[in-house]
């Protein structure tokens, strides 16, 4: 049997990696320690396998094709598929046993996903991996969920998902330690007129509903609101199924603010496991 020994969630821009120093030395600074300090949180906890739970920016899925849940069960990952995003080109370890474990549990359990053995992965896994210093460190398992496109999964529906994955998890008995590292979000708008507005009560609330743990408040309040967050905002959704992962546990935020020169809320924290 695995355990699952650590759940985090930081958000994801390009703006990050290309444009760093647009909110200032200090601003910056602070930011990045947290990516830091989460990677070095993962990589003290010796992880056989990190589980990724993140979005497709229309560069593997479009309109003809473009799955709610999407499980990569490939040996590597050739990443970042944008040539533009300024960070060194890898080719990630995948853990091809464990994403096909938990691709036939989760099918068990009444989810339909589809699976892919040719991903090639985006800012939305690279950019919080660079920033982590834990880029190609440990096999992955990439879980993409719908974020960019309605119709979306319910945000109930993601937790849901997560509870299926920690079944699928802890069923697994191939590797004994596995992280999780949710990316997305917070509130951003791309590509339209309120392009570098945020809502910061948004966020924070949204992050107050987690730090209370429980399974329905969080989903709930990013159901009734998600729009006013801007179309980014969707991206909550990873941190949803990363929260059903956790059995809807407390969260523990380490950083948020919102950086309307990185265009996005920027938040990062883990889910407070039972010992």
């Amino acid at each position: 049997m695995a355990d699952i020994v650590g759940i985090f969630a930081v958000s994801h821009t390009p703006v990050m990696t290309n444009a760093p120093d647009t909110p200032g030395a200090e601003l910056r600074d602070a930011a990045f320690n947290q990516y830091r300090r989460v990677g070095e949180e993962i990589a003290a906890l010796d992880p056989d396998a990190v589980v990724l739970v993140s979005n497709d920016h229309l560069h593997n899925f479009f309109l003809d094709n473009l799955p709610a849940f999407c499980i990569g069960i490939a040996a590597e990952y050739p990443s970042p598929v944008e040539g533009w995003l300024k960070v060194q080109k890898h080719i990630l370890p995948g853990h091809p046993a464990l994403g096909a474990h938990i691709l036939n549990e989760v099918m068990d359990s009444g989810f339909d996903p589809s699976f892919s053995m040719e991903l090639t992965l985006d800012h939305g896994v690279m950019t919080p991996l660079d920033l982590a210093g834990i880029a190609g460190r440990h096999p992955i398992v990439p879980i993409q969920v719908n974020a960019v496109q309605p119709p979306m999964p319910s945000m109930r529906r993601c937790v849901a998902l997560g509870h299926a994955i920690r079944q699928a998890i802890a069923s697994f008995d191939s590797v004994a330690r596995i992280a999780v590292l949710a990316t997305g979000g917070l509130s951003h708008d791309v590509g339209t007129p309120r392009m570098g507005r945020l809502n910061d009560t948004f966020d924070r609330t949204f992050l107050a509903h987690l730090e209370e743990g429980g399974p329905d408040n969080a989903a709930d309040y990013a159901a009734e609101h998600v729009n006013t967050a801007g179309n980014g905002a969707e991206e909550v959704r990873n941190w949803l199924v990363a929260h059903g992962i956790a059995n809807c546990a407390p969260f523990e935020t380490y950083y948020y603010r919102g950086m309307a020169q990185w265009y996005t809320g920027i938040g990062l924290g883990r889910w407070r496991l039972p010992a």
